[in-house]
């Protein structure tokens, strides 16, 4: 089982104040979170986290990113869904609603017009005005369902609607 408290793990590396701004180095994020380099890559690759970059093209992550890794590796250490299943989980949250968008926008949206889309908005290939030219990190819908809190909360609104 894997509990990590990130309060205490950037209250000791004296980062606190800098809210959440991606500075840990992909290696010191695997360090913290007891998985490997590689795992935190795969992990990008299927979408299921956004890294930022530095200037020297090296991984960088925030205190959200390793909020959302720990919630991966739970859901899959401990409820036993699998990457595909994340990633459907992720294409649940109703991207539409949370920027929110028009009629015209949503005609326009891959994520809201296709019922089998199974990866979440931010992987999707956006050609709609509204996402066009979103950085998808800065963007409501990666930003705030971080957690897995957040995320069940989220399809919870969903589904009583």
């Amino acid at each position: 089982m894997i509990v990590i408290n990130i309060a205490i793990i950037i209250n000791a590396m004296n980062i606190e104040n800098i809210l959440d701004k991606p500075i840990i180095p992909i290696g010191r994020a695997a360090e913290i979170l007891n998985v490997s380099v590689p795992t935190l890559r795969m992990y990008e690759k299927e979408g299921l986290i956004l890294s930022a970059k530095s200037s020297g093209n090296q991984r960088l992550y925030s205190k959200s990113d390793l909020e959302r890794i720990i919630c991966i590796r739970k859901t899959i250490n401990e409820k036993k869904i699998s990457i595909p299943g994340i990633k459907a989980i992720y294409s649940l949250i109703p991207c539409w609603t949370l920027i929110p968008c028009t009629t015209e926008e949503r005609n326009n949206c891959q994520h809201f017009l296709t019922e089998s889309v199974l990866e979440p908005c931010w992987m999707l290939n956006k050609k709609d005005k509204k996402c066009l030219n979103t950085d998808c990190r800065e963007c409501i819908v990666y930003k705030d369902y971080s957690t897995c809190i957040k995320i069940k909360s989220s399809i919870k609104v969903q589904a009583e609607k």
